[in-house]
């Protein structure tokens, strides 16, 4: 805290009292709570250092914005992590980096971010995280069976494939609250020829021109989490509104089969993201599209990217668990080479381009069942998360002064 207070006192001793006073005014009011322009810097410098994809700014308004909100959420429930605690936090995080906390804490310094941002960071998350688990440990249980269904080992020699619809309505903040309505009236529908009418209407995907509807596929490819909703659904059933990132979705559940060769268990899919300014604009379409035009392969998108910032093409060698679960709901019904571009970041302000490159199959020995138990946990605790965080946005006053 001394670090920041003198580094503060030594800027504000060059600034002009205008230039000071405008750093420090409020930005964003979140009920009772007010980010500063000096935090959104602080956190968009911060962002760079961890080579955070999209637009920075905007990223960094969302993330203090849901940090004011987990604050005050931790806060009612009394929660709050000891010094030592949050140093062993720092520490780890640090480790991510093959740093240690002092090694760390000083590249952050150079590039301008304060020990004190950083502390604050970790604080909220770590808390945050620890919150999630003592009130949704009890309901996010994994069984034998949950695990059984993950390993793809339920049916023996046999697979189960799904024949499902799809929607994913965007909903950036601005449209949150009405999106999640559309989706909580979607929810209750039975009829197939009704979900096929909304997905026309007001799903993002490119399914919508087909009503939402998919082919089979394995429920292997869809995230572990997912699978025991999915296979717990009626025909013409709908899942109960899945937040993803600037979205929500909902799947349809048309019909269940068991095929006799198994489909082998993804250890690993390889996908590539690149990133398009413009977002869902018909501007960041056109640009989706001209790349899509140019591709067949992940390995093409190198040359799209030739010159553009390094952070704007991003692969991925992921265990499905790892994946993020918007990204893992699209990648389900990509085959190698095929294209998706209706995902975005940065409050929808950045289109995400996505290709699938491939799936690696599990070889089936070794396996660890407990660590296959942790990651269906650490998912569902993650579900869980996202959709108390969206009830807290929705009920929170937010204002830009």
């Amino acid at each position: 805290m001394r670090v920041l207070i003198s580094a503060i006192a030594t800027s504000l001793a060059l600034m002009t009292p205008t230039f000071a006073t405008a750093q420090f005014a409020p930005a964003i009011t979140v009920n009772d709570s007010v980010v500063s322009e000096f935090e959104i810097d602080q956190r968009v410098a911060m962002l760079r250092i961890f080579r955070t994809p999209g637009n920075l700014e905007e990223l960094a308004r969302e993330q203090l914005v849901e940090d004011r909100l987990k604050l005050e959420a931790l806060n009612s429930a009394g929660l709050r992590i000891t010094d030592e605690g949050l140093r062993g936090a720092m520490a780890e995080f640090a480790t991510r980096a093959n740093m240690s906390l002092d090694q760390f804490i000083t590249v952050l310094g150079q590039a301008g971010v304060s020990e004190e941002t950083f502390r604050d960071f970790v604080r909220v998350n770590v808390s945050w995280r620890d919150y999630i688990r003592s009130r949704f440990s009890d309901r996010a249980q994994v069984s034998e069976a949950d695990i059984d269904q993950a390993l793809g080992q339920s049916g023996g020699s046999s697979s189960i494939e799904v024949l499902l619809s799809e929607i994913i309505i965007p909903a950036p903040p601005p449209r949150a609250q009405a999106a999640i309505a559309t989706a909580n009236r979607i929810a209750q529908l039975t009829s197939t020829s009704a979900f096929e009418a909304e997905a026309r209407r007001v799903s993002a995907l490119p399914s919508r021109t087909r009503g939402g509807r998919l082919d089979w596929l394995p429920i292997t490819n869809y995230p572990a989490g997912l699978r025991g909703v999915l296979l717990d659904l009626s025909p013409g059933e709908v899942t109960a509104p899945i937040p993803i990132t600037n979205g929500v979705a909902l799947f349809q559940m048309r019909g269940v089969r068991e095929v006799p060769s198994a489909a082998p268990e993804p250890a690993a899919i390889e996908y590539a993201a690149f990133y398009i300014a413009g977002g869902l604009s018909d501007a960041g379409l056109r640009e989706a599209a001209r790349v899509d035009a140019r591709v067949d392969t992940c390995d093409d998108l190198y040359g799209v990217a030739r010159g553009l910032p390094e952070d704007q093409l991003q692969r991925d060698v992921l265990p499905p668990a790892e994946i993020p679960a918007d990204v893992a709901l699209v990648l389900a019904s990509l085959d190698a080479g095929e294209t998706n571009y209706t995902l975005t970041r940065a409050n929808g302000e950045t289109l995400v381009f996505l290709m699938m490159c491939g799936r690696t199959p599990a070889l089936g020995d070794g396996v660890d069942r407990e660590t296959i138990r942790a990651q269906l946990l650490s998912q569902r605790l993650t579900t869980y998360a996202d959709a108390l965080l969206a009830d807290l946005r929705a009920a929170a006053t937010v204002t830009y002064p």
